[in-house]
């Protein structure tokens, strides 16, 4: 499975640490949002952020890194961009955390209704794509 990401698991000792099968593909970018800081980084409607792409089957251990259990950070499917290179068909799993948890000073609104992981899942499926940049 393919994972885009732009924070603490973009360190190799990182990852080591929490998965025991796993590489890096190709660097990315994320296009449609933009990451901001808070105890932890997030991301925000607009812009782009770049990244690398981690690949592991293991994505059990990265949802309770990212506490995903408990509602830290939600994760959500982001399609790769048409003529992304070699890259395969399908989705990106993308971690998007709570900027109230995470003690976000900017605000930021996930736009549509309902709850934090609708509203950011249906915008970044909507308006986000991951561009794989050559390797």
């Amino acid at each position: 499975m393919d994972c885009f990401v732009y924070g603490t698991l973009t360190d190799p000792a990182r990852v080591d640490e929490l998965l025991d099968d796993w590489r890096f593909g190709p660097d990315a970018v994320l296009r449609g949002a933009h990451r901001v800081e808070g105890e932890y980084p997030t991301l925000a409607p607009g812009g782009e952020t770049p990244g690398r792409i981690l690949r592991t089957d293991d994505i059990d251990a990265l949802d309770r890194y990212e506490g995903v259990d408990r509602g830290l950070y939600v994760r959500v499917a982001v399609p790769w961009a048409e003529g992304s290179g070699d890259q395969p068909g399908g989705d990106v799993q993308v971690y998007v955390g709570d900027p109230a948890r995470l003690a976000v000073e900017d605000s930021i609104e996930w736009p549509g209704s309902g709850s934090l992981d609708a509203r950011v899942a249906s915008t970044m499926a909507r308006e986000c794509t991951v561009v794989a940049r050559p390797e």
